[in-house]
């Protein structure tokens, strides 16, 4: 049996901000409501999930010796950006958690060398397994889940990264108190579920992927509905909003004692006109490594066509008209909805209509 004092202290030198143990002795909690959410079809075209639905019921399908779960977490609040770029519409956004290198390359490593520090046989996952982590987060006192279905930690906020590493043994519980997060939960406050530009959230811990930004702008391989590309702003990679108005993540920034470090704001919100100039090479040289390639060029530049139509200054027009010709056939309809858009017709000389 592991101690869990000595799982602690190899995670804390591991870099984890956040730790707990959860045994795996019952289902995870909320699997027939995860059951219910895939057969209304909100998980849209991520068929994956569906697929490996029966799985994500215990760990043990995926870890047959599997005795107890590590749940860590690891907060990507660490940088900023000055508030008057991330509005400007001539600026895409690009979610937080994708500023930097891929969290995947990143987080794995660490979590297979704890497993490897505690036992001789573990699997480590960063939400790349039939592994229902926010359940386990929760049961492991990481946080609770939000109603906008993030897992809260009423210290570190919304803005975290899961992990998993399951163990072949059971863990020793030290004689101080459990490490749980307080049950405080979300009370009366529905900001996240307002705050919403796609009305994504049908109810309180309830979301419509398929109307979600996020989904809309990485997992969706195909065209944007058109009734939703107005309400998108200029999010070209994932979306930050329900995140941003929970009042968890605003107390963390007003009790802020220092400033945290600047990112670059090309990397964080590029400019439109540059993102829809680039070619594979271009693309490529700019996001290697980091979570926007998930997107790859064809789906960044799509996003981007929706937030110059957004955006709607002529700045953008030579760029969107150069997409006209482009070898991608989402890339040219994109851009002839977004031409058309900004001024009446796909006309390679007609002016802008509106400002």
């Amino acid at each position: 049996m592991i101690s869990k004092n000595k799982i602690r202290t190899y995670a804390t030198e591991l870099g984890f901000d956040l730790f707990g143990i959860v045994s795996t002795a019952t289902d995870a909690p909320h699997h027939n409501a995860f059951l219910n959410w895939l057969e209304r079809g909100a998980h849209g075209e991520m068929s994956y999930l569906a697929r490996d639905s029966d799985r994500r019921r215990n760990p043990t399908s995926l870890f047959p010796a599997c005795r107890s779960i590590i749940m860590l977490g690891v907060s990507y609040d660490q940088l900023s950006v000055p508030a008057h770029v991330l509005s400007d519409p001539a600026r895409g956004r690009i979610a937080r958690y994708a500023w930097g290198l891929d969290y995947h390359d990143v987080l794995v490593p660490r979590l297979r060398a704890l497993g490897d520090l505690v036992t001789q046989s573990s699997r480590s996952y960063v939400d790349t397994g039939a592994l229902l982590e926010r359940d386990w987060a929760e049961q492991a006192g990481l946080g609770f889940v939000g109603k906008n279905t993030c897992i809260i930690n009423r210290d570190r906020g919304s803005y975290l990264f899961l992990g998993a590493v399951l163990l072949d043994d059971d863990v020793e519980e030290s004689k101080e108190a459990p490490n749980k997060t307080p049950a405080t939960g979300c009370g009366h406050c529905t900001r996240c579920l307002t705050a919403c530009p796609t009305s994504a959230f049908t109810a309180a811990y309830q979301l419509d992927a398929r109307k979600c930004i996020s989904y809309l702008t990485i997992e969706l391989k195909g065209a944007i509905p058109e009734l939703l590309r107005p309400q998108m702003g200029n999010w070209i990679f994932g979306c930050d909003i329900c995140q941003d108005v929970c009042p968890y993540v605003r107390r963390i920034e007003r009790n802020r004692l220092v400033s945290l470090p600047s990112v670059d704001s090309e990397v964080a919100a590029p400019r439109l006109k540059d993102v829809l100039s680039l070619d594979q090479a271009s693309f490529r040289a700019r996001f290697k490594a980091t979570p926007i390639m998930r997107a790859k060029r064809r789906g960044l530049l799509r996003n981007a066509c929706v937030a110059a139509a957004n955006y709607g200054k002529e700045d953008v027009i030579p760029a969107l008209r150069n997409l006209l010709d482009d070898s991608e056939p989402l890339l040219r309809t994109h851009a002839q909805w977004a031409l058309t858009h900004l001024t009446g017709s796909t006309n390679r000389t007609a002016p802008l209509t509106q400002g």
